[in-house]
């Protein structure tokens, strides 16, 4: 679990309402990945951001999951719905590359699959993507 690399997909800052104000703290979204078919993500909040970071490596590497590629790329298509997100997947041959847009490329790149299509309809909610994500991966886990 050593040699996982890590990435910072999302930082936003975020405020809580008190009686003497806002209290402002920062909300981090981080991946890790062996590039392997391993990969995990974490998030956390904390008042400064370096904390913040510390605090989703740790959450990131307690879920971390193995991913079922195929060579370089995924077995099969996949079209996937959560909340306003849909994902679409498919495999690619080898030499094609990551056609991927948004957090979804990097969390890819992460989790060693680099050659794919894929095609994000409805909210570009990072969050949300990435959570979709993380779920395709955990059936593409149980399925074959």
């Amino acid at each position: 679990m050593e040699e996982l690399q890590e990435e910072v997909l999302h930082i936003r800052r975020v405020s809580r309402k008190t009686v003497g104000g806002n209290r402002a703290s920062f909300s981090v979204l981080v991946g890790v990945g062996d590039r392997k078919g391993t990969f995990g993500l974490g998030l956390a909040k904390a008042p400064e951001v370096p904390i913040a970071i510390r605090k989703a490596t740790a959450q990131a590497r307690k879920h971390v999951i193995k991913a079922n590629l195929k060579g370089t790329t995924i077995p099969y298509d996949v079209d996937f719905k959560f909340k306003a997100v849909r994902i679409l997947l498919k495999p690619a041959p080898p030499g094609t590359g990551l056609k991927a847009g948004s957090v979804v490329r990097q969390i890819l790149s992460l989790a060693g699959v680099k050659d794919i299509s894929a095609k994000l309809y409805g909210s570009s909610n990072r969050l949300n993507l990435s959570k979709a994500l993380f779920m395709v991966f955990q059936q593409l886990k149980k399925q074959v």
